[in-house]
């Protein structure tokens, strides 16, 4: 079927490139003319205008329960054993179907009440600063009779990705052929991947070519049964933690290294991550204490400890427990009336491609079923679409995590009068002070794909009732600009009788005094700047256009070479390769229409500035690339340390880290339709170890 666009991609690349050296960024210029109404965005037979919204109460998640506690070498250690199944949940309201999704799930418990539950989202992890994780990933993929699942959603064989049916050989590849394939519908690979995680072993980082399938009795002859790097980071797990990996799964280990932040864990497969992600599994990891933990936070007044917002879940709560610091995941997805997700099968749905004109393979470079973008037409949040809170008139802690698939989000707290918004924190732990989103920022929040949030909302002055949480941002891609305003200086807002709308708060008495430290009183702990750089690197950010079709074959990052762009592939060499211990500045040439949310895996980073790039006639940047003099510092959220930063179109986005564990990572852009199609490449901190997979 023919999908309208209401956007061209055409069209899209000259307003951003009309924006000239304006790229407004969100932050910089608070207010709005209003929403703007658009046509309903595509997705499945199940219009997200029929399913009641604010009927389904907010699932707070249960904190996942450890497997074991060990000792080894001195050292104590929280052991988990989690396996992702497949299952049924009741993702819409009751009276809807239920949804057949896969999650992560503990199988093991130490404690008699621990929760063995899969869920989508699943289980948080709560870690201590410095005091090491250890996790036994199964790939549990699997039906009763111990055969395999096959994807609930359209994989495209056509693009770099894991490829088990490549053999050992041909893994980890893009296959050849002459002609259009269908979807694969064998078993699925998985590697998991704890988002943020910092000081990391590269053998438990979750590197997309270390890959595995479950432990089937009926993976095809000759099938990859893992990826390239699979064995060789078991052989290194094995001398350094003394674990083995049995078939089906793999044990890594976390060091927690990080400042007290919220960080995630989701899949990382080659070429796939966008189906397996979307298809459910992923979770809180949450890192407390510390130097920079939530005891180092004074009260201006006194200059005492503060008091922030809590209790949060911990293990073995009772039912019905209050929380005043609840995670909060927001992703889009979309349905059909069966309940099943709904995802594309097919270039047809985003621009309207066709195996029949022009024709797939041989006759284009494009990819059959790999869409660039996707955006749900339905908001999901802790697994339920469009639930409710109910809140009392007091402050609450919330950690946002922006899980979507291409969405950038803009929440607007503007439909709750009186309410006072605070940041205190991002990817990376506290912020060098707490951000006033409501005085000095509109009263909303931007969030790439990836980001988090760390945000104190006050109720405390919001009357009795039910007030929704909105978003501004787009339903299409995002490159900058000012929420409802007309083109180049804005965009259209999301549907307001959808997308628009993420939760409710249904605001009741205070059942008791609210104790907690005003934000505007909490001194954060301090940031420890990091060393001067010892290099800078110039990187690329390109989309490659279709040599046939008007749209995008493929998006890439790259080098910058005597001021042009060379794109390079996932496959070729590593072009990043910083030494062991050295800080470097990345430079981020944003060449493309789109914002891209840029994630580095193993460290965190600090935000340096933006430069705008000069721009042609054309209105796309000049060649050989020329900076603009226009440089502006960080957001006032992006201070302290970062792992997913926002580079808009048409400018230059620097970041400094620091590079102290040896071994092979990768960076990419998470939005995981552009990851799963180039946008991803490896890098090496140090040298290369002996017997590394060779490329």
């Amino acid at each position: 079927m023919k999908i309208e666009q209401r956007l061209t991609r055409r069209t899209f690349v000259a307003w951003v490139g009309g924006a000239s050296a304006g790229f407004y960024l969100f932050g910089r210029l608070p207010g709005t003319t209003g929403p703007v109404a658009l046509a309903q965005i595509p997705g499945g037979t199940l219009d997200p205008t029929v399913v009641d919204k604010f009927v389904t109460p907010l699932l707070i998640p249960p904190v996942m329960p450890r497997a074991d506690t060990i000792i080894r070498r001195g050292q104590t250690i929280d052991y988990y054993v989690i396996s992702m199944k497949q299952f049924e949940q009741q993702i819409l309201p009751a009276g809807l179907p239920a949804t057949t999704v896969w999650g992560y799930g503990a199988v093991k418990s130490a404690s008699p009440s621990g929760l063995l539950l899969h869920n989508a989202p699943s289980l948080t992890i709560e870690a201590q600063a410095d005091r090491p994780v250890r996790v036994k990933w199964i790939n549990d993929l699997k039906d009763a009779d111990g055969d395999y699942l096959p994807h609930l959603l359209p994989v495209d064989p056509t693009l770099h990705w894991a490829n088990p049916p490549g053999g050992n050989k041909d893994r980890d590849t893009r296959p050849t052929f002459t002609e259009t394939p269908g979807p694969y519908e064998g078993p699925v690979p998985m590697i998991t991947h704890v988002h943020g995680a910092v000081g990391v072993a590269d053998d438990s980082d979750g590197y997309a070519e270390a890959w595995y399938l479950p432990a089937a009795k009926n993976i095809p002859p000759g099938y990859a049964r893992n990826g390239t790097w699979f064995r060789f980071f078991a052989a290194k797990a094995a001398g350094s933690y003394g674990v083995g990996w049995p078939p089906g799964s793999a044990v890594f280990q976390y060091p927690n290294k990080n400042r007290a932040s919220t960080i995630w864990y989701h899949d990382h497969a080659l070429g796939m991550t966008r189906l397996n992600v979307y298809a459910g599994p992923a979770g809180f990891y949450i890192v407390r204490g510390g130097t920079a933990g939530d005891d180092a936070v004074v009260d201006s007044r006194s200059g005492s400890t503060a008091l922030l917002p809590g209790p949060a879940p911990v293990a073995d709560d009772p039912p019905n427990k209050t929380y005043y610091e609840i995670p909060i995941a927001i992703q889009d997805r979309a349905f059909n009336r069966d309940g099943s997700l709904f995802y594309p099968d097919s270039r047809e749905f985003f621009d309207g491609a066709t195996a029949d004109d022009p024709g797939f393979i041989p006759d284009t470079d494009l990819s059959p079923i790999w869409n660039p973008e996707f955006f749900g037409n339905t908001i999901m949040v802790n697994g339920n679409t469009w639930p409710y809170l109910a809140v009392e008139q007091r402050r609450y802690r919330f950690r946002f995590l922006n899980g979507c698939q291409s969405r950038f989000l803009i929440l607007d707290f503007n439909g709750i009068p009186g309410v006072e918004v605070w940041q205190i924190g991002n990817e990376g732990g506290f912020l060098a002070a707490p951000v006033d989103v409501t005085g000095s920022h509109g009263n909303r929040l931007l969030m790439g794909l990836a980001e988090r949030a760390d945000v104190i909302v006050d109720f405390t002055n919001v009357p009795f009732g039910n007030h929704v949480l909105g978003n501004v941002g787009p339903d299409e891609p995002f490159g900058g600009g000012e929420p409802g305003e007309e083109p180049p200086d804005g965009f259209d807002v999301a549907d307001p009788d959808s997308t628009g709308q993420i939760m409710e708060f249904r605001v009741g008495l205070a059942e008791t005094p609210d104790t907690t430290t005003p934000p505007q009183f909490l001194v954060l702990p301090a940031i420890t700047p990091l060393p001067a750089p010892v290099r800078t690197r110039q990187l690329a950010l390109v989309e490659e256009m279709s040599m046939q079709w008007d749209g995008p074959a493929a998006a890439m990052l790259g080098t910058v070479e005597d001021g042009s762009p060379v794109h390079m592939m996932w496959a070729d060499e590593v072009t990043e390769n910083p030494n062991v211990g050295d800080t470097e500045i990345w430079d981020l040439y944003n060449t493309t229409a789109d914002a891209h949310p840029m994630h580095i895996h193993e460290v965190v980073f600090e935000v340096v500035d933006r430069e705008g790039l000069v721009l042609d006639d054309d209105a796309e940047v000049e060649t050989p690339i020329q900076l603009d003099g226009n440089v502006r510092p960080p957001e006032a959220w992006e201070t302290g340390f970062k792992d997913t930063v926002i580079a808009y179109p048409g400018e230059v986005t620097r970041v400094k880290a620091r590079f102290d564990s040896p071994g092979q990572f990768v960076w990419h852009c998470h939005i995981v339709e552009h990851e799963d199609n180039e946008m991803m490449r490896p890098y090496r901190i140090g040298p290369p170890q002996p017997g590394q997979p060779k490329p």
